[in-house]
């Protein structure tokens, strides 16, 4: 059985990882307490965002993956994946990191 940390204990551990990396986090929408998803919006300098959650893979467990990518043609596209993400499930956490190589606060690139 995989043990999980509370959703919002993960969610602190993300905003305070963006701070002390000299960025910015902040809860966007709260889900659930402990057992919530979390989607996670990342930032750097305010751009350039990516959208990534926990999916299942093939050996049972639950790896980060891109979601949605920010396009600049389209900006608005990914603002509304990401509000539309939010309204599907009211159990979801959307967070926002915004810091230089964001994706390493979720151990992807690190």
């Amino acid at each position: 059985m995989d043990a999980r940390l509370p959703a919002h204990l993960e969610v602190s551990a993300l905003i305070r990882a963006a701070e002390a990396a000299g960025g910015f986090g902040m809860v966007i929408q709260k889900g659930e307490r402990d057992a919530g998803t979390i989607l996670v919006v990342l930032l750097e300098n305010g751009r350039d965002g990516r959208a990534y959650e926990r999916m299942p893979q093939m050996d049972g467990t639950r790896a980060w993956t891109c979601s949605k990518r920010e396009e600049m043609a389209d900006s608005r596209a990914f603002s509304e994946y990401v509000q539309r993400r939010a309204g599907q499930d009211p159990d979801l956490w959307v967070i926002e990191l915004d810091t230089a190589r964001p994706e390493r606060l979720i151990g992807i690139g690190a």
